[in-house]
């Protein structure tokens, strides 16, 4: 039975349809560049993911503010990140770019807002 494992890369707009095989040290084949076959290692060994989602804000124009991580944070940690954002409440003003969430969840990634408010 073979191990090979499909992935759809999201590198770029092509959406090429990898090969990976963890039996092989993690051979990638149907990448059109370099990035399609890091991005298949990475998705099979490592798979990370920038999460986006808004925060309750008082005080401001609108009643939340939209954020997302600086850096693509563990697959495994968005469930746990999505909860540390639900407890976050600013206060207005609130300014692009600013961190509302340092280290979440230990991952040694800032949430930041991508709005003001």
């Amino acid at each position: 039975m073979s191990s090979i494992k499909e992935v759809i890369c999201i590198c770029c707009p092509c959406g090429c349809h990898l090969q990976v095989d963890p039996e092989n040290d993690y051979n990638v084949t149907g990448n059109a560049c370099p990035n399609g076959a890091a991005y298949g290692r990475e998705e099979l060994t490592h798979p990370t993911r920038i999460i986006t989602s808004t925060v309750r804000v008082e005080g401001g124009l609108y009643p939340r503010c939209p954020v997302k991580t600086a850096q693509a944070v563990p697959k495994e940690k968005m469930t746990e990140v999505m909860a540390a954002l639900d407890r976050v409440t600013l206060h207005a003003p609130v300014r692009t770019g600013q961190v509302v969430l340092a280290d979440v969840c230990g991952t040694g990634v800032d949430v930041v807002a991508t709005r003001n408010l």
